[in-house]
């Protein structure tokens, strides 16, 4: 199996400051989520997807969204994708579902101005009216790196400096 890719934690700045700006709370709160982050990893070996795990206990009410910043970065090859979405069995159990439906995180996102920063942003669309509790450590999102293609006379030229929405600026 070819390796294209590591996950690393944001510097710690960046997550306080982010955590801070998302999440509210403390500086001290938001470094004591920090040292805990874990990076993703697969469960078995046959798994496509690497598990981002919960940087904090989450509980989800029926119809409510909330956003995670996940303190986590990853830098892989080019000609790769990093896909996101819900964890199978909390898409089953709840309906939860990303807010973008999949989440793309291209090769050039690692050196954006937010440090590659992924942020997570989900919605407990049941309409069984239960609530989501995702604790502290426990996967909610997984990602699968796929290769991708581009057309013949593609001429994408720019170089990427921000993240969500910055390449059609």
């Amino acid at each position: 199996m070819e390796k294209v890719a590591k996950f690393e934690k944001v510097s710690q700045e960046r997550f306080v400051a982010d955590w801070m700006e998302k999440c509210g709370g403390d500086e001290k709160e938001a470094l004591s989520v920090y040292e805990d982050l874990l990076l993703p990893q697969r469960a078995t070996r046959g798994s496509a997807g690497y598990d981002f795990k919960a940087p904090c206990d989450i509980v989800l009410e029926a119809g409510k969204t909330i956003l995670i910043p996940t303190g986590i970065r990853v830098k892989m090859k080019e000609n790769y994708v990093l896909m996101l979405f819900p964890r199978s069995s909390l898409g089953f159990k709840y309906r939860l579902q990303l807010n973008n439906t999949v989440g793309i995180i291209d090769s050039d996102y690692y050196g954006a101005e937010n440090e590659g920063h992924i942020f997570a942003r989900i919605t407990n669309d049941t309409n069984e009216g239960k609530t989501a509790v995702i604790a502290k450590g426990q996967g909610f999102m997984q990602g699968v790196f796929v290769p991708f293609g581009i057309t013949i006379d593609d001429n994408a030229d720019k170089e990427r400096t921000g993240g969500l929405g910055s390449t059609t600026k």
